[in-house]
């Protein structure tokens, strides 16, 4: 790695100090339970109280603005599971939610803190493995930067959704196999200097980068299904950086000595572990006799064998419940959009909206609003920055551009099969996943943009300009839409002129 190491450290971390003024500054306001809060919120609640998602009175929501939290229904202790909840999605998310809650209590900015806990970590990993993938501190803070004033990332950061914990622990899968591909490739070439050479190379041993990325993967899978899209797609990556660095040494049997050698390892971090990693997520549900389906009553009564047995019965019912759930899930919604209209940001979601009597001056009607809105400056210099990635892979098989590719199709494509095989309801927020992928390739276009070291000077300059009047947009874009993605009070006048788009609305 070039360049000061002291840096390589303390640019990233400025960068994320910028990014955690924004998400924590007034974390709690506005004090409401804002769109699918309304679900996770209290979900997590749940999870502390029970060890499994419980149901809730009528009203729970006022109750809990009220400063309550006595929310639960209540049932004879021969009758608890009827009290259980029917939830779709696997528990992590919401026992990292769970986390704030425990910590700051049972309030806006208890049930949003680890959301903006790990929306500011998610910028200092991509901020460091941008670094490692360009070899330039500079270009590594320009993509923690980008990511900390994209404006869906901000407004997931400070709301108790599932997605941005989804994005977080893919993000960190991804840069420990970007470091994996590294310390790989090292050991390969130390083996290469000193060792006779054979057809296929060597194992390379134990990969502890490898493995902690198959834990991560495992966790977006326990956050959200649709995790397991990108555990398998980097799955394959690694085994194809694998093969490519075989044959990068010179190896007459790359392909199969990465079958032969890595394999079988691979199965293990990007297999076995992801799994484990999941069924430990439900470790709340399998402890409790409240969980949707658990069957604890008649468990228990025939024995401990039977109650394994009959434990492991009632989660694979459970889990082909919720799949049949998300495969009929086709019921409209306000604010839902198609997978193909995301990246145009055409219709994005309302996560509240209201307007207050007073505030915004005498005589005015007032807005208040928190938009699900990505920063149209980065998200459409994105798309120009994955078509760039495509004709640089076609033209060069670049793995950068490769990686970012990947990375942006497997957290995109798939929903086009949901689209239109089940009419599935979609929202805008489902891209999230996708952003620090697009974000990578605008800063992979930035380096060609400004050239190598070597390059003319002028030409440097020139470039060096662009990217900078890009970056400066792309902040004033931001500044201008942060009003409409925070819940400040503004005239009707004001928000609506930030309403770009008539989907806006």
């Amino acid at each position: 790695m070039p360049g000061s190491f002291w840096w390589g450290w303390l640019g990233p971390l400025l960068v994320t100090a910028f990014g955690a003024i924004l998400r924590f500054t007034n974390l709690g306001w506005p004090r409401a339970v804002m769109f699918d809060e309304t679900y996770y919120a209290k979900d997590a609640w749940a999870l502390l109280n029970f060890g499994a998602e419980h149901n809730v009175v009528k009203d729970a929501d006022k109750i809990l603005m009220q400063g309550g939290t006595d929310i639960w229904q209540q049932c004879a202790p021969t009758e608890v599971e009827k009290c259980a909840a029917y939830v779709v999605h696997p528990p992590l998310g919401k026992w990292m939610i769970a986390a704030g809650e425990q910590i700051f209590g049972m309030n806006p900015y208890g049930w949003r803190f680890a959301g903006a806990l790990v929306g500011v970590l998610s910028i200092l990993i991509l901020a460091r493995v941008a670094r490692r993938m360009t070899r330039s501190t500079l270009l590594g803070c320009l993509a923690g930067l980008l990511l900390s004033i994209e404006g869906l990332h901000l407004v997931l950061s400070r709301t108790a959704l599932l997605d941005i914990f989804l994005m977080f622990w893919v993000l960190a899968g991804f840069a420990c196999l970007v470091v994996d591909r590294d310390r790989a490739r090292s050991r390969l070439v130390d083996w290469y200097e000193s060792s006779p050479l054979n057809d296929q190379g060597p194992g390379l041993g134990l990969r502890p980068w490898r493995l902690a990325a198959g834990l991560c993967l495992g966790a977006a899978c326990a956050v959200k299904w649709s995790g397991i899209f990108f555990l398998i797609g980097f799955a394959v990556m690694s085994l194809l950086w694998d093969a490519g660095a075989r044959r990068a040494v010179g190896l007459r049997k790359p392909y199969s000595g990465a079958v032969a050698r890595d394999l079988s390892p691979a199965l293990l971090a990007m297999g076995l572990l992801p799994a484990l990693t999941y069924v430990a997520s439900w470790a709340g549900w399998f402890a409790s006799p409240m969980g949707w389906g658990r069957n604890w009553a008649q468990a228990t009564s025939q024995g401990p064998a039977y109650f394994v047995f009959d434990s492991i019965r009632s989660w694979v019912s459970y889990h082909l419940q919720v799949l049949s759930f998300h495969t009929g899930l086709a019921t409209p919604h306000n604010y839902q959009s198609e997978p193909w209209s995301w990246p145009l940001l055409l219709r994005p979601v309302a996560f509240f909206y209201e307007s207050p009597p007073t505030g915004c001056g005498t005589g005015q009607s007032c807005s208040q609003a928190v938009l699900g809105v990505g920063t149209p400056v980065i998200w459409y210099g994105g798309l120009a920055a994955l078509i760039a990635m495509i004709a640089w892979y076609v033209a060069t098989r670049d793995w950068r551009a490769g990686a970012v590719l990947m990375g942006y199709a497997v957290g995109w494509l798939p929903w086009f099969y949901w689209a239109i095989a089940d009419d599935r309801t979609m929202f805008l927020f489902y891209a999230i996943p996708m952003v620090p992928f697009m974000i990578l390739a605008i800063v992979l276009a930035a380096g060609l943009i400004i050239g190598p070291s070597n390059a003319a000077p002028v030409r440097r300059m020139v470039g060096a300009s662009a990217v900078g009047v890009f970056t400066l947009l792309a902040l004033l874009n931001f500044w201008w839409l942060y009003p409409v993605l925070t819940a400040e009070v503004l005239p009707y006048a004001e928000w609506s002129a930030r309403m770009f788009f008539k989907g806006w609305i």
